[in-house]
């Protein structure tokens, strides 16, 4: 993995090209590495199991300091990975309050933001999808 980053680039056990990959990526592709498991209820109504996290989403944190807390997401920094969940804060020495950042491995989405037309889209593209080759197979049995 000599490049500064390949698309054709499968895997690697060396932590280091793992890090390597993922710290040159383009932003296209880094947004991807924000996606955030789903709530059971969510994953059967829209038919995945991760989107990637949008600000307004209302996530719940499963490890750490703040576990089984919800929020509403504040900001998606792409470029570090970091998530930003509202009240979730620590003060610091000084006194002042700080945000504290979340990786998105570490949460649960409980509940989508859908005021973007085009997440909507997204979403049901994949059922359209799916009733689609139901369709397909039920006339083929009625066929043959």
């Amino acid at each position: 993995m000599k490049r500064k980053f390949s698309k054709h680039w499968i895997k690697s056990k060396q932590p280091r090209k793992q890090r390597k990959y993922r710290a040159n990526a383009p932003l296209h592709i880094k947004r991807k590495f924000l996606s955030v498991n789903l709530f059971k209820e969510l994953r059967k109504k829209h038919g995945k199991r991760n989107i990637p996290v949008r600000k307004g989403d209302i996530v719940k944190i499963m490890k750490g300091k703040f576990k089984k807390k919800q929020g509403k997401v504040l900001n998606v920094k792409t470029k570090t990975g970091k998530i930003y969940i509202e009240g979730m804060q620590v003060k610091k020495q000084e006194g002042s309050k700080v945000n504290v950042m979340f990786r998105a491995p570490n949460l649960q989405i409980i509940e989508l933001n859908l005021e973007d037309k085009e997440r909507m889209k997204k979403l049901n593209r994949k059922k359209e999808i799916k009733n689609l080759k139901e369709e397909n197979k039920e006339k083929e049995n009625e066929s043959s």
